[in-house]
């Protein structure tokens, strides 16, 4: 399985004739039996870029809940830590049938659509527990599910994984400090306009990336969220992390739409069911994983930094109109944009 970490996609695609055919056999998962028969098995990967992490440990409870509710019918093998390659890659496969799912921030399939970018809007959430419940907004399910449909893509889960916060060669410790610096962002347009306002030179780079490139001085830090810092130990090269706790890290589940359909139709409720169900369970999970990184960063000799209030207040002020400002110019992302704020600000009313 590991040697698909260097699988070549272009070969996916022009692959022909009986090669092609034997090829699309492995990729897609072997079937016992004629699925017609209603007893076929089918093998279902999933991928992620993260180890020890919300995102992973969320294909781990999610296929074990497929094993269990399909009873052995779909067999589960997850793939942390971009075994399958990079996020772009994971991606792609997922997108051509080599892998049947990938559990990733939606900001990452902006190319496929920019709408995916739209809950990594800076300031749109303000709490975990407000994400969590924007994430399970009917309206929101329904428009980030529902993206990839034309793309090969069939959403199945979403909820909210982590804030983000900025790990650093050097210590940032006011708003002053992110000036001059390059800085590696999720691949959004919301993301690169909030830090080009504080003076960062901000690169879109995959989650497998980011550690070699700090190693190497090609940036000076990264945003993402505690538990890739302290699982990938980032304090090996990065002692510092400034908690800016924005934007929120969502994470949303996508099936490889060819695969679903080929599905029995309860097999195919099963897997909407349980991707559901396990984005609701992995709240207190996420909680609990976010504070057990914290304590593992520190423990090893990280630093945790917090802007003086000031400096926090002086921080959203600036990231504040980004989400608008950047959407205003597509109908579609203002339109995707106004269903999420929307979201967001009916779960702020009735928190008050």
């Amino acid at each position: 399985m590991h040697a698909l970490k260097n699988w070549n996609f272009a070969r996916l695609v022009v692959a022909t004739g009986a090669a092609a055919g034997s090829l699309a056999l492995m990729l897609c998962g072997a079937q016992a039996q004629d699925k017609t028969s209603g007893t076929a098995t089918y093998v279902m990967k999933i991928s992620t870029p993260t180890i020890n992490d919300v995102p992973d440990t969320y294909a781990r409870n999610l296929g074990a809940a497929l094993e269990r509710d399909s009873g052995g019918r779909i067999k589960v093998e997850v793939y942390p830590a971009s075994q399958l390659g990079s996020i772009p890659r994971q991606i792609e496969g997922t997108q051509f049938g080599a892998i049947q799912c990938e559990v990733v921030p939606p900001e990452f399939m902006v190319g496929l659509d920019q709408r995916f970018e739209v809950l990594a809007a800076p300031g749109l959430v303000t709490s975990f527990e407000q994400g969590q419940k924007v994430a399970a907004d009917p309206e929101v399910r329904k428009l980030m599910l529902g993206l990839g449909a034309d793309k090969g893509l069939h959403g199945a889960g979403l909820f909210m994984a982590d804030r983000a916060d900025v790990v650093s060669k050097s210590p940032i410790r006011d708003i002053g400090d992110f000036k001059g610096k390059k800085i590696r962002i999720f691949a959004s347009k919301f993301q690169s306009e909030a830090f080009e306002r504080l003076g960062v030179t901000p690169v879109a780079m995959s989650l497998g990336d980011v550690l070699p490139a700090i190693q190497q001085g090609a940036i000076d830090g990264a945003i993402t969220g505690m538990g890739p810092i302290a699982h990938m130990h980032f304090v090996d090269a990065a002692k510092h992390v400034t908690m800016i706790d924005q934007p929120a890290i969502f994470i949303i589940a996508v099936v490889n739409r060819k695969w679903y359909e080929s599905l029995p139709s309860d097999l195919q409720q099963i897997i909407d069911k349980d991707a559901l169900q396990e984005s609701e369970a992995i709240v207190p999970i996420a909680s609990d994983l976010r504070r057990k990184s914290e304590t593992a960063y520190t423990a090893n000799g990280g630093e945790e930094i917090a802007l003086p209030a000031e400096e926090q207040s002086l921080f959203l002020q600036t990231i504040a109109s980004v989400g608008a400002d950047v959407s205003k110019s597509n109908p579609q992302l203002a339109a995707a944009y106004k269903i999420v704020t929307d979201a967001a600000a009916r779960q702020t009313a009735k928190n008050r």
